[in-house]
């Protein structure tokens, strides 16, 4: 009997690192998690986190091959196998994963940011499966984008293209500090920690009450704030729906450079659902060039928010395969 083949995802996040083993199918068998910021060096990380997937192998009753490791992480660039100047990680400046993976397999190791990690397991696995264009955005901490044009995702001359959080909604030195030293960036008014600045503005321009006052600025988050505005909280409603709007302005322009057919929201942001997309759908279609109105999807992501960065990296080795 063959052995089953399966690809090893890996998801790079600040605090933990998770993978899993998954078949051709989207099935994840088994998985596990490192903490990433456990390592100072990331010399001793790939090290720990090679020995972790391997003692995880074997917890798989089926006899199986590992055919290449794909590996989503923040400034993944896949040109070059590197994580590039990554706020959110250990390590500093240019680390050279993929060469360092290398160390351990002379199997395909292919390396993206998670975003883009993400548009390719939409594609495979998920709800963009018969569609040749289309984006990605991803809501977490930050907001990431993918863009797939005529079935191809788009990495750009340096591979770092679809950088979409990082465009200015708001120009001009008096807005929002960002994390990459510039000021203004969509994420940080759509975003799980820019909806929370924006809730404590709109808290800090009324009086009127709410449940989410007795939480300092630390103690609140994402999750808090969706919950009140479920149970009716207005400033809370009035959070989301100010996000769902600048979002949706952005789109408007993002379907003017690509004329996706859908655009899909991944994220825990995204998981507020009619809260989120109401909003954003209105505002895109509100500022939408008129060739292009009624004829663009808002889709929540098909992908389970629990695997979908495993499967997305997952996928970067399956769609290599299928060339």
């Amino acid at each position: 009997m063959a052995k089953k083949q399966l690809v090893v995802g890996i998801d790079i996040g600040g605090t933990n690192t998770v993978f899993g083993f998954v078949d051709r199918e989207g099935n994840i068998l088994a998985e596990d998690r490192i903490k990433t910021a456990h390592y100072e060096k990331i010399e001793e990380y790939v090290a720990a986190l090679y020995e972790k997937i391997m003692v995880t192998q074997l917890k798989i009753k089926d006899e199986n091959e590992i055919i290449g490791f794909g590996i989503g992480a923040p400034m993944g660039n896949i040109n070059k196998g590197t994580i590039e100047y990554a706020a959110g990680l250990p390590w500093k400046g240019i680390i050279p994963i993929a060469d360092l993976f290398k160390r351990y397999t002379s199997l395909p190791v292919v390396v993206t940011n998670d975003a883009n990690a993400a548009a390719v397991g939409e594609m495979i696995y998920g709800g963009a499966r018969k569609m040749k264009n289309f984006v990605v955005i991803t809501l977490g901490t930050g907001l990431g984008s993918g863009f797939v044009i005529d079935g191809k995702l788009v990495y750009g001359h340096d591979g770092f293209a679809g950088e979409l959080g990082h465009t200015a909604i708001r120009p001009g030195p008096s807005n929002r500090e960002c994390g990459c030293g510039r000021k203004g960036c969509l994420e940080t008014y759509v975003s799980a920690t820019g909806l929370k600045r924006t809730l404590l503005k709109v808290m800090a321009d009324s009086i009127q009450p709410s449940e989410l006052r007795k939480f300092s600025f630390d103690e609140l988050d994402a999750e808090l704030i969706h919950e009140a505005a479920k149970r009716g909280d207005d400033l809370a409603k009035r959070a989301f729906e100010h996000t769902g709007r600048m979002l949706g302005f952005k789109l408007a322009d993002v379907v003017a450079h690509t004329n996706p057919e859908a655009i899909f929201l991944f994220g825990g942001l995204a998981l507020a659902k009619e809260l989120i997309f109401e909003p954003a759908k209105e505002f895109m279609e509100e500022n939408l060039l008129h060739i292009y109105k009624g004829k663009v999807k808002l889709l929540p992501s098909e992908l389970s928010t629990q695997n979908a960065a495993v499967l997305g990296a997952s996928s970067l080795i399956w769609s290599i395969k299928e060339l």
